[in-house]
């Protein structure tokens, strides 16, 4: 009986693939086997001791009550303030959204936007949970392919073929998990070029890897003049500064949309917790020395495990540009 009053919607719902593979890691691991969890995108590194001594003295100072649904006003303007400088992005706290994680923050632009049947584009291969998030919300996913000879990097003119009168964003990661590619700036004007041309059209940039990049730093495509009233960046803490369990993500977006992604984590969760958005107030205004250590770690594990992989027979790998993932 439990079972027939589902509704439709969740009846037809996956559970996460990543969850559910770091649940069956935990069980085999208590069952006593030795496990290498491959799942969660979980950096091997402790949170930096300046950040979590931030969270003990906001406790300390009583921040353990409700906050704004948006985030706290200090933080947002931190933000501001980050965009502004590292990503030449130009947004005022008034449009930037703090959530308990990026993932929600995603989930709150996609039911914003997204009515039954329209569709949204995902430049393949994606993080899973890009898929299941937009059916949920109502949308039909449009998968573009890539290959590894392209560095697993689509191709401008499928792109232009895939939009259609129903298409209402595009959504992608550079870093991108799971490949590690990065769009290079010429790369992200050709796409900058094909949304201009449809001014319906919205861009969704998840650069929750940003911090964590091999060559150059990687670069918004907000940034792209023609396009800035079109996009969506996303980002967060998870992986920058290893507080993947604080659950701290954000994003900025024009006015009209920010405050529709309020009004829905308003019925939903209301706002991140007041001591952890203390905690990355002092992770975007504190020392980086550790998020330099972080990526220069990645980077040398990165070498071996690419050089290992690729003398494997019928193994190859593209050279993953960023974040923490080799695709083979």
């Amino acid at each position: 009986m439990s079972k027939e009053i589902l509704s439709n919607k969740v009846a037809k719902l996956k559970e996460s693939a990543t969850l559910k593979m770091a649940g069956m890691a935990r069980v085999l691991a208590e069952e006593g086997h030795e496990v290498i969890n491959l799942s969660l995108g979980e950096p091997d590194f402790d949170t930096p001791f300046h950040i979590k001594e931030a969270a003990w003295q906001a406790l300390r100072e009583g921040y353990t009550k409700y906050t704004p649904v948006a985030g706290l006003m200090e933080l947002r303007e931190a933000i501001s303030y980050k965009f502004e400088k590292e990503n030449d992005l130009k947004y005022s706290p008034h449009q930037i959204v703090v959530s308990n994680g990026a993932k929600q923050s995603i989930s709150n632009i996609a039911n914003a936007i997204i009515n039954p049947g329209d569709e949204a584009i995902l430049f393949a291969p994606y993080w899973v949970s890009y898929y299941d998030i937009i059916k949920l919300a109502g949308g039909k996913p449009i998968i573009l392919n890539s290959a590894i000879e392209n560095d697993f990097k689509i191709d401008p003119n499928e792109l232009e073929n895939a939009i259609s009168e129903k298409t209402k964003f595009i959504l992608f990661s550079s870093p991108c998990n799971p490949s590690g590619s990065v769009y290079s700036k010429h790369e992200l004007s050709q796409i900058a070029d094909i949304v201009s041309r449809h001014p319906k059209l919205m861009v969704i940039s998840d650069e929750i890897y940003e911090y964590i990049y091999f060559d150059t730093p990687p670069i918004s495509i907000g940034s792209f003049e023609q396009i800035k009233h079109q996009c969506v960046t996303v980002n967060g803490f998870s992986k920058g500064y290893a507080m993947t369990g604080w659950r701290l993500g954000y994003m900025c977006a024009p006015t009209w949309l920010s405050k529709s992604c309020v009004k829905i984590q308003g019925q939903c969760t209301s706002g991140a917790s007041a001591f952890g958005q203390k905690a990355a107030i002092s992770a975007l205004t504190g020392p980086k020395d550790a998020a330099e250590e972080m990526r220069t770690a990645y980077k040398r594990t990165k070498i071996l495990a690419e050089e290992m992989l690729n003398n494997l027979p019928g193994v190859k790998c593209n050279d993953p540009k960023g974040a923490f993932y080799i695709f083979p």
